[in-house]
């Protein structure tokens, strides 16, 4: 439905103003089972960031001409503020029952994923949009200009091929290398990998990519930030490492020495637990303070991408988590809150904002070459959806953030695609 009220903003010095006369009651409610408009703003003389076709989700037709300027200012025939927080908050998935294996809202349920537009960060694309009506409206206004940057992350699900096996784990994985991956000398190799693994993570493990994404991103003028597990919810999801092993302190305290960020990877089942995120979070501190790691900041990523918009981002704040980068889809890529910025977290149950910020998660790995989602493999098609949405996040200035698992390179090919996209800034 159309609400009868209308959102005003002004200027305490000015008589002119913009008027939303159009605000919609289907952005406070958990559905993706409504319309969705195209708006060409070319035709009314607005630029368009990206393409010239705006998704615009709307339970009614769009008003001809959409935005009206005159002597009072100008009129918004559509909910730009009401859609920017229905995507924001993530209204859309509160109570949902439609869920994949994992309990998680998938991306094939909403809204964006059906109507064609979740590679599209459409709340940056229409805020762009609204910011051409400010200057037009009050002509003397500066608008902050944002530049675009690039966020590489890693959860360390599995720091090392062979390290933390026990003895028939690491029989049993020597048998995956030789009929499932086809590598006989691996297997060979693991044995002596698995007996000098004992203090450090031995370089020839194949997991073991820490120093190598490490130069990516300096040679690129990057951080990488690496989210460590800290507790084992779940036996079989969970890492097989602990944090105080002398292995993870190690490479713990290497990172940090060269200037990159370690962060938290809660455990499976946390994110419906906020005493168990709590928990965790204190122990990746106190490993930290023991071994001289400080940071200003501490975010990271729930662990299988698993969230409740009503628990988990309140669950990180309680943990006093700086930011969290667990919000993209795993099924599909692109911008699951229509945005490309980072932006506080926002309770709607209290109509609160949290002291978390959220850095929405553009692009995983797995979720572009793995068979079991978009599957497009390790070619060139991969690395072209990749730099699609990087593009996509650079023509409005945001920032592209970027899922690699320390584990997911298992062809030369990966460390190609991988490469060119730190590097292609």
């Amino acid at each position: 439905m159309q609400s009868n009220v209308a959102l005003t903003v002004t200027l305490p010095v000015s008589e002119v103003k913009i008027t939303f006369d159009y605000l919609q009651n289907i952005f406070h409610q958990s559905r993706s089972d409504f319309p969705c408009e195209y708006w060409k703003p070319s035709i009314e003389g607005f630029n368009a960031p990206i393409k010239d076709s705006l998704a615009a989700p709307s339970e009614h037709k769009l008003q001809t001409p959409l935005i009206e300027l005159h002597e009072l200012g100008a009129t918004v025939h559509y909910d730009i503020l009401g859609l920017t927080y229905w995507m924001l908050t993530r209204v859309e998935e509160i109570g949902r029952t439609d869920l994949d294996n994992h309990q998680r809202f998938p991306a094939t349920s909403c809204h964006a994923f059906k109507h064609g537009y979740l590679e599209r960060p459409i709340v940056d694309e229409w805020l762009h949009i609204l910011g051409q009506i400010i200057q037009r409206v009050w002509p003397g206004i500066e608008l902050k200009q944002h530049q675009f940057t690039m966020k590489v992350s890693h959860d360390v699900d599995a720091p090392a091929h062979y390290a933390f096996q026990n003895l028939k784990g690491l029989v049993r994985t020597m048998g995956g290398d030789v009929l499932v991956r086809k590598d006989v000398v691996a297997a060979l190799k693991a044995p002596w990998i698995w007996l000098n693994s004992k203090q450090t993570i031995h370089p020839k493990d194949p997991a073991n990519t820490f120093d190598w994404l490490m130069r990516q991103s300096e040679e690129s003028g990057l951080t990488s930030a690496f989210y460590f597990i800290c507790g084992r919810t779940d036996v079989s999801k969970d890492a097989k490492y602990d944090p105080e092993m002398p292995q993870i302190r190690k490479l713990m305290y290497d990172i940090h020495q060269r200037g990159h960020e370690i962060g938290l990877h809660p455990s499976y089942n946390t994110y419906n637990r906020p005493g168990e995120i709590v928990k965790e979070a204190n122990r990746l501190r106190k490993i930290c303070r023991e071994e001289g790691i400080k940071q200003s900041d501490w975010g990271g990523r729930m662990h299988f991408l698993r969230w409740n918009q009503t628990i988990t981002q309140k669950a990180l704040a309680l943990a006093g988590m700086s930011y969290d980068s667990t919000l993209g889809y795993a099924d599909r890529p692109g911008f699951r809150c229509g945005t490309c910025f980072e932006y506080p977290a926002f309770d709607v149950a209290t109509d609160k904002p949290l002291s978390l910020r959220v850095r929405p998660l553009v692009a995983m790995d797995c979720t572009i070459i793995a068979e079991r989602y978009l599957g497009l493999g390790s070619t060139e098609a991969a690395y072209e959806k990749f730099n699609e949405l990087k593009e996509n996040c650079r023509k409005v200035g945001g920032g592209f953030t970027l899922l690699w698992h320390n584990s997911f390179f298992n062809s030369p090919k990966d460390f190609f695609i991988y490469r060119r996209l730190v590097s292609e800034r």
